[in-house]
């Protein structure tokens, strides 16, 4: 990836100020990047964190379209907001982990200069993640909702069950009676999903995971399709509230006979991965499996 890294002279930054010490790292990472002869801007938020006057401030997709390389500060749920912000651009994006678990921030703040050296060097290598479209319909209303990890239909404040009715590629696959649903891409199988006992699938395989959650019926287990299926999910109880969320972001409440069409986006996001790690040397690490020398 030489000829690639060589094209790297603009360097985007994304924070989440909520974050504890993140405007230090960003201020180490503008400094690490100048030093290195390349230019640096900001977003518009995370200029405004950082308190000073700066030139070139930008809303995430402007950002994405005058960049050549992302840099996301924060964790995992501040990388599922940009992407979904800058969806469809070609500028690959590396997170910097100041989170927790950190699944799509796979840089810790202790091996920044590092990883830079590493960019600067072209040792990384581009992953293409397939994002999801959902559309709720309501009658004659569509309200369209984006998500790089999943989509979940879950109850509302009652504890009754929900009932669901899902098609895959218009046959009917079962009617669940449960506490929600989830519709998981490749990169959101280590999420909730996961959490809810749905199996992990390396980023690369072209699968799309259904996973019921707290399913009435013992029997009723995960299923995998092809990432190219188109899923319905039809809300049939009544005088129940519920919704659907996008990456746990983006909510929409649902009534009695609307429905939820999941299918792969025509946009997607690029990941920047560093020479020396990959899908399981994160899995081992992140969750402690034997292996891991964490």
């Amino acid at each position: 990836m030489k000829t690639v890294a060589a094209t790297i002279r603009r360097v985007g930054l994304i924070a989440n100020p909520e974050k504890p010490d993140v405007a230090r790292l960003v201020r180490r990472a503008q400094k690490l990047i100048t030093a290195a002869r390349r230019t640096v801007v900001l977003e518009a938020n995370t200029a405004a964190m950082l308190g000073g006057k700066f030139r070139s401030v930008c809303s995430m997709p402007e950002l994405a379209a005058a960049t050549d390389l992302i840099l996301v500060f924060g964790g995992d749920g501040t990388m599922l907001k940009a992407a979904r912000e800058i969806a469809g651009h070609l500028t690959p994006v590396l997170g910097i982990n100041a989170g927790h678990l950190g699944f799509l921030t796979g840089v810790s703040p202790n091996h920044l200069q590092a990883a830079l050296h590493r960019v600067w060097e072209g040792r990384f290598q581009l992953e293409e993640r397939a994002l999801l479209d959902g559309t709720v319909c309501r009658g004659q209303e569509y309200i369209t909702l984006l998500a790089l990890n999943d989509f979940v239909l879950s109850r509302g404040l009652t504890s009754r069950l929900i009932e669901l009715e899902v098609r895959v590629n218009d046959e009917l696959l079962t009617r669940y009676r449960c506490d929600g649903f989830i519709a998981s891409s490749p990169t959101g199988s280590t999420a909730y999903s996961l959490a809810a006992g749905g199996a992990i699938v390396s980023p690369d395989t072209e699968a799309l995971t259904l996973t019921p959650i707290c399913p009435h019926t013992l029997s009723i287990r995960p299923v995998v399709v092809n990432l190219a299926s188109t899923v319905s999910v039809r809300l049939i109880s009544s005088r129940l509230v519920a919704t659907v969320a996008a990456d746990g972001q983006q909510q929409v409440e649902l009534a009695a006979g609307d429905t939820v069409t999941i299918r792969r986006s025509a946009r997607s996001v690029r990941l920047l991965r560093l020479e020396g790690t990959n899908f399981f040397s994160t899995l081992r690490q992140k969750l402690g499996w034997s292996g891991s020398n964490v």
